[in-house]
């Protein structure tokens, strides 16, 4: 697939989600794991998607049109430390009310940074999305971070803790684009299926 147009739609901050009749991919990720820069690959254009070095920056759902057919939705970070407990509860229900509720929701990409082990959250999402039957990939980002080796070692374990095969999940940078064809391959088979 290629990318040729994208735009920001809207952001949400409570259970009013937009409404359309374009199919959604979502990404979904603790707090700096490189959601933003991700899609900002995706897009092919730097600044769509607001990105930070400060964790938990992204407290809404936030909307983007590509090739005027499909939104990518990028869904607020979890696991960050530096809010209230009231307000992580809040974010996981709203987190929860749009994956359990979107009817144009086609996949969720589950982003875990190669140099951090996956979370108890990560694990969360994961079995929360299997047990709703919502189907999902696991994206590998910031693999440009690590030496071969160590991006090998990492993935070794991250497969061992996700229970996934090595086959099953996407390798991406967004400094220098790795992985980038693969992840716009695999939203097309969804967004197509």
């Amino acid at each position: 697939m290629q990318v040729k147009s994208t735009s920001f739609v809207t952001s949400v901050s409570d259970s009013h989600f937009y409404e359309s009749d374009f199919n959604e991919i979502a990404f979904v990720g603790r707090s700096n794991v490189g959601k933003s820069s991700l899609i900002n690959l995706i897009a092919n254009r730097r600044g769509l998607a607001k990105t930070s070095s400060t964790p938990g920056k992204t407290k809404l759902i936030n909307y983007f049109l590509v090739n005027n057919k499909f939104l990518l939705v990028d869904l607020p970070g979890y696991g960050y430390a530096q809010v209230s407990k009231s307000q992580k509860t809040n974010w996981a229900d709203f987190l929860e009310e749009y994956l359990k509720t979107s009817k144009k929701l086609k996949c969720v990409y589950l982003l875990l940074d190669v140099r951090r082990t996956p979370s108890e959250q990560d694990e969360m999402m994961m079995n929360f999305l299997y047990a709703n039957r919502i189907p999902f990939k696991i994206v590998v980002t910031k693999i440009d971070t690590l030496s071969k080796l160590q991006v090998s070692n990492r993935l070794f374990i991250i497969c061992q803790k996700m229970h996934v095969n090595q086959n099953d999940i996407i390798i991406t940078s967004s400094e220098d684009k790795s992985g980038a064809k693969e992840l716009l391959s695999s939203i097309e088979s969804y967004i197509l299926a």
